[in-house]
């Protein structure tokens, strides 16, 4: 959500203009292209006109995908320019909401933590855990971050591993283990004259921010189609050719399932699930300058919708409900 962008490369300011614009044509996605748009302005240092962004999605009439996100974005920026009381406020919103998303979880931890609320953060990142993980066989990919950062905060207050330590570390993918790049005694040594001490800390260094691209690299998860009832018997009945692809709804969802664990079961991390609809789709074939009845133009629309914000992780938090939108738990649906 935070671009990866150093500021000497781009101009914030001006990008978030762009992304302002952008989400003028396509409201559909605006809360993805705001948060963007909020986050470049936070990195030109006008936190305050972040703030406002933050504040005009939270005040959206058209309702939010993650409203607990944006709280948590907001309160990280309001503590980082004096609204410490405003931003702890919200904080103990975001907490005492439960949000099924991680990614709220691992926002106002780091934020508790680079304020040195470390016992704060380790209770945040660990409630999130408790909450998203237990009874979870393999962590979602998406719930590394917490996992990670929860080792960090606790290894810098030097208590034991438990066994969530031990699974961060088993996912952990980087050549230099998570106890050596989360050591406290680290910072000590980039005060160091040392020429050899100061090059195994940049070794060191670039190992962690290579494990953190790796992550920024795929900034919007391997994404599979799905289309609700009414739009897949209007696409059908519009594009009779596309019927040899969806011969049935039900079919279409039981593929869709069976393709995902296809994919889980090769290794493939952070999937998701985009939905389209008809008239998104026209749009989107006229300009790639091809017909709607084109079959090749489906995986291309749902790469699209993926890195426009609108995939939804795959497979749902425990207790969530199923993608398919039955209104059924998951686990008790396609996750049987």
């Amino acid at each position: 959500m935070r671009p990866d962008t150093p500021a000497e490369n781009v101009d914030h300011t001006a990008e978030a203009a762009r992304l302002e614009r952008t989400a003028g044509r396509y409201p559909e996605d605006a809360e993805a292209l705001l948060l963007q748009a909020a986050a470049h302005l936070e990195l030109s240092g006008d936190r305050p006109a972040a703030t406002a962004l933050y504040d005009r999605l939270l005040a959206s009439q058209a309702g939010l995908e993650n409203p607990h996100l944006v709280r948590a974005l907001k309160a990280s920026n309001l503590w980082e320019y004096g609204h410490e009381a405003e931003a702890r406020a919200i904080i103990d919103g975001v907490r005492a909401a439960s949000p099924r998303d991680p990614a709220p979880w691992v926002i106002v931890a780091e934020a508790l933590e680079t304020h040195d609320e470390l016992e704060a953060a380790q209770e945040t990142f660990s409630e999130g855990a408790r909450l998203l993980l237990t009874d979870v066989a393999e962590p979602p990919y998406s719930t590394h971050p917490l996992l990670f950062g929860r080792h960090r905060v606790r290894r810098m207050q030097g208590v034991a591993h438990d066994e969530w330590d031990l699974l961060a570390d088993t996912l952990h993918s980087s050549p230099v283990s998570l106890d050596e790049l989360h050591d406290p005694k680290r910072v000590w040594s980039l005060g160091s004259e040392n020429p050899a001490e100061l090059e195994a800390e940049i070794s060191r260094l670039r190992a962690e921010l290579g494990t953190y691209r790796e992550a920024l690299s795929r900034p919007f998860p391997v994404a599979v189609l799905h289309w609700p009832t009414t739009e897949l018997a209007e696409l059908v009945s519009d594009y009779p050719t596309l019927s040899a692809e969806y011969p049935s709804h039900e079919a279409h969802l039981a593929t869709i399932e069976a393709s995902l664990r296809e994919l889980a079961a090769s290794g493939t991390p952070n999937l998701g699930i985009v939905t389209g609809t008809v008239p998104s789709y026209e749009a989107f074939a006229a300009s790639e300058g091809s017909s709607p009845a084109d079959a090749d133009l489906l995986p291309q629309y749902a790469t699209t919708l993926a890195a426009r914000g609108r995939a939804v992780a795959w497979p749902p938090q425990r207790g969530a409900a199923c993608w398919c939108g039955s209104g059924r738990v998951y686990g008790e649906c396609h996750g049987v």
